[in-house]
Order: structure tokens, then sequence, then C-alpha cells
């Protein structure tokens, strides 16, 4: 997690010491909320590993392992996360590590990708952030090793 000191945004005028403490309960609340199979997914997770968890839409409960270099998610049967709902473009969207940091681009599909509610091209995931492709809501659990 981004490390930020205390005072204001020189731009938006934003608390920053209220960003961090809201930024580090809600990881802290996403792990709170997990059962205690999926905690014990996330804790095992090896060093350059993440873990996927669907917390919201089709499939709820499903888990997805990021431990390869490039990982593809989409409609596709060949894809290496398969969702399969029509609000999920054939080629949606693929998962990069790069070290121990892991991205989403889009693969510019109908319907977007978010992270965090916002549409994005391309983001740097941090741990307990949301990915919504299509109705599925999913969330990032890094290794705890890589923190």
């Amino acid at each position: 997690m981004n490390e930020f000191l205390a005072g204001q945004d020189a731009n938006s005028g934003e608390d920053i010491e209220a960003t961090r403490n809201f930024s580090e309960g809600l990881i802290e609340g996403d792990l709170e909320s997990l059962s205690d199979e999926e905690r014990a997914a996330v804790d095992a997770l090896p060093s350059g590993n993440a873990l996927l968890i669907v917390r919201r839409g089709p499939n709820q409960g499903s888990r997805f392992l990021l431990d390869s270099d490039v990982t593809t998610v989409g409609r596709h049967p060949n894809a290496d996360i398969f969702l399969d709902d029509v609000t999920v473009s054939r080629k949606h969207a693929e998962f990069k590590r790069v070290g121990k940091t892991f991205t989403i681009t889009d693969l510019a599909s109908l319907n977007g990708t978010q992270y965090e509610n916002a549409t994005v091209e391309t983001a740097v995931l941090e741990n307990g952030s949301e990915v919504q492709i299509g109705k599925y809501h999913l969330t990032f659990f890094a290794s705890k090793k890589d923190s």
C-alpha cells in the first residue's frame, strides 16, 4: 500500500490522512468479510502471486489465482479466467504481473473495465481494491509476503 503523509493534497485539497485511514480500513474490512477458507487462501499465497475473489455478481465466492505474467479474462472459453455472462466481452481484459506488481488492462471491451468505480484502460492494482468486469465484482488480494 502506498504511504501517505498527513496534510492536504495540493491539487484537490483532500485530507491525505483521512484517505490513508479510509484505505487501510477498506482493506481490513475486506479481510474481515472473508470466510475462514478465503482468508486462509489469501494467507497462503506465495510471493509474486495474487488472488481475485468474486464478491458480487454471478459465481459469487469464486476464486481465481493470478500466478502467471499474463492472465486473460473474458467470455471466450479459452480465456484463463472464463466469465460466462453477456456483460463480459469475449476478450475483455488482462491482468499483468511485473515483479510483484499487478495491473489490469482493458482490451477494448464493449462495457469497459472498472477499477475502484472508475472506468480505466490500465490501472495498477492495490491490495483490497475492486475490479469490475461486466456484472462481476472482484476483490484483488496480493500475497502478504510481498507487503
